[in-house]
């Protein structure tokens, strides 16, 4: 019986292997499950059918595509750990407050830059804060600059082979198939032509754009982790005698919003011309790193509570309870203030600006609290059952010496890789290494910064289509479209991939589309006898650059949430910059690689 099971789908076993991508797509399309769980079920379901087999599926992990992306997430994670990315965006909010809308075409084109070498969705969570600044500042709508930033970081992507995960998926199977290697810039000329007409036809299109206002408290209108906290100026700190206006230690993102000097306290315009004192207690909205990077400087007294801060102390990240007793009571008289040696230096309250500083505050539940402390005062902390997750804050201070370093890894990568001294996995891999060693980023960071569901999902497509390509399916697939395309023009095939990897690519993942693609579309070039690479150009384009829907790319579903957009908001701008994009990738293509 067993064996007559086995023949029978040995027999059919392309048929069988269709119906289970089929069902993959479902699976994709209805989104029950997470993608990266379909697919697994899916590579599962071909190895237990017998259709791939174990040596096969352990050959994917061979692929270096993974490799490599993995190791740029960790490089980029580098430079916002150094503190690079952020002094990028000061920069970019020092321009902006001379002239704003031209900032706004400078972070546009900054964001279509820095995807071209760093991961896309960090440079648009960096990005957007400054963007919803510069809606406020200029009066412009956040929902007419916040989609733009998305499509400007994707295009940016095409740009070079290392722009996207997607690329370096189908660069890795194209040299399982004995093809060579693409170059880091190989893709460079389409996709300047790819991004050139992005851009001009979103700016054609700019009064398609919504104009109404995000609703207040809408995901992502708030900027994440801006912590309250207050410093306070000792004798011979540099800032005594000088005014506000003179922190420069103060990124862009934060503000002094009090000053308190005894029983005074100075708040709004009269701030700008204080002159500071020693003692001031200055009230300020900062990020997490910041915050920390003073911790670590030990320049200021941050915080409230009792006890003289020690270089043994810890960080400690909690959340207040529902059920704590000292609901709507002022922060400064919460009860293990008194009980304990330990200092809260840092409040954040989602969706919510708390104050008027940080010891009235009157708490709510969910405000999360940065907390210093010794190993008891911790213990303390931990066993307190008004607070919620009281463990080691993950908000790390900056490492501003070593940015040098990361930055010149990064360059080394893509300089390495550009001159085909080495393949870029081992010349990441190599950077990796130095930046660990250097100490740019901690090892526990560099793997948090990882995305396990990306490299997952990649390994599982790449056994799916390994599958595919093994059972005969793969060619059964080329078998029905080889009669339709024998006599076609190649510029029938260039658009015919370019537009089936975009249509996929709305719906599905890139880089799954990718994976399932890339051994049909070499598959087909040698039936047909052409060259396969404008194909698979057209291939990695077409599966980057949709615009078309908020599931389509990461980057698109952060800034839906931000803008408070519709469905449709991208549908409309979408479809035509697909259009447009698509029809100038192609002939490009066409033009100047067939």
């Amino acid at each position: 019986m067993i064996e007559a099971v086995r023949a029978a789908i040995e027999a059919h076993q392309a048929v069988l292997s269709l119906l289970i991508l089929a069902a993959m797509f479902v699976g994709f399309l209805m989104e029950r499950l997470p993608a990266t769980v379909i697919a697994i079920l899916g590579a599962c379901t071909y190895l237990a059918l017998g259709i791939l087999d174990a040596e096969a599926a352990y050959s994917v992990f061979s692929n270096s595509a993974p490799i490599v992306i993995g190791a740029m997430f960790v490089l980029s994670g580098a430079l916002l750990r150094t503190g690079v990315i952020q002094r990028i965006a000061d920069a970019i909010m020092a321009r902006a407050e001379k002239q704003p809308r031209l900032a706004i075409v400078e972070v546009l084109l900054g964001a279509l830059a820095a995807s071209a070498f760093l991961n896309n969705t960090p440079v648009v969570v960096v990005l957007l804060p400054i963007m919803m600044k510069l809606a406020e500042v200029t009066g412009i709508s956040a929902k007419k600059l916040l989609m733009p930033l998305s499509i400007a970081a994707v295009l940016g992507g095409t740009l070079t082979l290392i722009g996207t995960s997607t690329n370096l998926v189908v660069d890795g199977i194209v040299r399982d198939a004995g093809m060579p290697r693409f170059g880091i810039f190989e893709i460079t000329p389409i996709g300047l032509v790819t991004a050139a007409s992005g851009m001009i036809g979103l700016a054609l299109m700019w009064w398609l754009l919504p104009n109404d206002r995000p609703i207040p408290g809408a995901a992502g209108t708030h900027d994440a982790h801006q912590y309250l906290t207050e410093l306070v100026l000792g004798d011979d700190d540099a800032l005594v005698g000088m005014t506000v206006e003179a922190f420069r230690d103060l990124p862009r993102s934060g503000r002094v919003v009090g000053i308190r000097r005894g029983g005074t306290v100075v708040h709004g315009a009269e701030l700008d011309h204080w002159t500071l004192a020693p003692g001031d207690r200055l009230v300020v909205r900062i990020d997490g790193q910041t915050l920390m990077t003073w911790r670590e400087q030990n320049r200021f007294l941050l915080g409230i509570g009792g006890g003289t801060p020690s270089s043994n102390d810890m960080v400690v990240e909690t959340m207040i309870a529902p059920t704590h007793p000292s609901i709507g009571q002022r922060l400064a008289d919460i009860p293990f203030l008194q009980k304990i040696r330990a200092r809260i230096i840092g409040l954040d309250r989602p969706l919510h600006e708390a104050g008027p500083d940080l010891a009235n505050v009157r708490i709510r539940p969910a405000d999360r609290l940065l907390v210093t402390g010794g190993p008891r005062e911790v213990e303390a902390l931990r066993d307190n059952p008004g607070l919620i997750g009281a463990d080691l804050a993950k908000t790390r201070a900056f490492r501003r010496r070593k940015a040098w370093i990361a930055i010149l890894c990064m360059a080394g990568v893509v300089g390495l890789a550009a001159l085909d001294v080495m393949p870029i996995g081992v010349a990441a891999i190599i950077a990796i290494g130095v930046i660990l060693v250097t100490r740019c980023i901690d090892s526990d960071e560099a793997w948090g910064t990882i995305d396990g569901d990306v490299l997952i999902l990649i390994f599982a497509m790449l056994a799916v289509g390994l599958a595919l390509e093994k059972s005969g399916a793969v060619a059964m697939m080329v078998g029905w479209v080889e009669p339709l395309l024998a006599d076609a023009p190649r510029w029938v095939l260039v658009f015919g991939i370019y537009f089936a990897a975009l249509f996929l690519s709305e719906l599905l993942s890139n880089n799954a589309v990718a994976a399932l693609m890339t051994p049909v579309t070499l598959a087909l070039a040698a039936e047909l006898g052409v060259d396969p690479r404008p194909l698979v150009i057209a291939l990695m384009i077409g599966a980057s650059a949709c615009f078309a829907t908020p599931i389509g790319y990461q980057t698109n579903t952060i800034v839906y949430a931000a803008g408070d957009y519709r469905f449709v908001d991208f549908v409309k701008i979408g479809v035509p910059l697909n259009i447009i994009t698509g029809v100038s990738t192609c002939l490009a293509i066409v033009i100047f690689l067939t």
